[in-house]
C-alpha cells in the first residue's frame, strides 16, 4: 500500500507541472509572440523612424480623436454607473434581475453589431434619419456615432464594479449618517464614496481601457476616414492595409503600452479592494 501510494502522489506530481507547461504554451503562441512581434516590427529600424511614425498627421489626429473618445465616455459611464448602481442597490426596483441583464447587454452583444444598430437608428435609412437630415444633423460617419458605440461598449463596468462593493458593505452607515442630520449628497460624499472609491477606481480603468482600445462598433459608425473620423484602432488596421507597417506597428506599441499600464494598475487597485470582477446575481 506504501509504494502504492508512493507512486500515485509521483504520478499526480506531474500533473501541475503538465498543465502549467500547457498553460504557458498556450499564453505564449498567443500573447507573449505576437506581443513581442508588434514591439520588434515596430523598432526594426530604430528608435528615430519609430518617433518619427509618432509624429504623422493622421497618428495624432487618431491618438486624439481616441483620447477625445474616451474623455467624454468615461465620465459618462461613471455618473451612469454609480447611478445605476446606487438604484439598483438602495431602492427595491422591481425586475432588479432583468435590469442587470440588460447592463450586461455591452458583454454579450457582438461589437459590430451594436454599431449596425446605432445606423439602423440615425443613419439616412434608420428611424431617425428623416428628422435628422431635416435637422442638418449629422449622426452616423460622425463624431458623434462614434461616441455613441465607444459609450455603449464601455457602459457596465462601474456598474458591475461598484454593485458589488455596496451590497457588501450595507446600508448601516448610511442610514446612521442619516439620523444624525446629513442630507443625501453629504452621505454620498463623506460615507458612500469614501467605501467605494477603489471599486470605482477599478471601473474607471476598466471603462477607459475598453473606450481607448474599441474597434469593431467605431469601426461600423466612423466610415474610418483618415484624419477626420479614423480613432487609433482603424488607424493600426488602415496603415496596415495601405502597407504602412512600420506606421501600423508604432501605433500598435501605443496600445499596448496602454495595455501594460491598464494591466499594472488593475493588479494595484485589486490589491486595494481585495476581490477580482465579481458578479452579481
Amino acid at each position: 500500500m506504501t509504494r502504492n501510494n508512493f507512486e500515485r502522489n509521483q504520478k499526480k506530481s506531474w500533473v501541475p507541472t503538465i498543465l502549467i507547461g500547457v498553460a504557458l504554451i498556450y499564453l505564449a503562441l498567443v500573447i507573449y509572440i505576437p506581443t513581442a512581434n508588434v514591439f520588434a516590427q515596430a523598432f526594426k529600424k530604430g528608435f528615430g523612424p519609430f518617433m518619427s511614425n509618432l509624429t504623422e498627421p493622421n497618428f495624432l489626429h487618431a491618438a486624439w480623436l481616441t483620447v477625445l473618445l474616451a474623455l467624454i465616455a468615461v465620465p459618462l459611464n461613471t455618473v451612469f454607473g454609480l447611478c445605476a448602481a446606487w438604484a439598483l442597490t438602495r431602492d427595491k426596483i422591481p425586475g432588479r434581475a432583468f435590469i442587470l441583464s440588460v447592463l450586461d447587454l455591452p458583454f454579450s452583444i457582438s461589437p459590430v453589431v451594436a454599431g449596425l444598430m446605432i445606423v439602423l437608428l440615425y443613419g439616412r435609412n434608420g428611424w431617425f434619419g428623416g428628422w435628422l437630415l431635416d435637422h442638418d444633423i449629422k449622426i452616423v460617419f460622425a463624431f458623434p456615432a462614434m461616441l455613441l458605440a465607444t459609450a455603449f461598449v464601455s457602459m457596465p463596468f462601474v456598474a458591475r464594479e461598484v454593485i458589488p462593493v455596496l451590497d457588501e458593505i450595507g446600508k448601516d452607515q448610511e442610514e446612521a449618517a442619516k439620523t444624525l442630520g446629513a442630507n443625501g449628497l453629504q452621505i454620498f460624499w463623506r460615507v458612500t464614496l469614501p467605501n467605494i472609491r477603489w471599486g470605482l477606481l477599478y471601473g474607471i480603468l476598466l471603462t477607459n481601457a475598453r473606450a481607448m482600445g474599441e474597434f469593431g462598433a467605431v469601426s461600423v459608425v466612423s466610415g474610418n476616414i483618415a484624419g477626420e473620423t479614423q480613432s487609433l484602432p482603424l488607424f493600426i488596421e488602415d496603415a496596415y492595409k495601405q502597407y504602412q507597417t512600420e506606421a501600423a506597428f508604432s501605433a500598435a506599441v501605443i496600445l499596448a503600452l496602454l495595455a501594460l499600464v491598464t494591466l499594472v494598475l488593475k493588479e494595484i487597485l485589486e490589491n486595494k479592494t481585495g476581490h477580482s470582477t465579481k458578479k452579481v446575481s
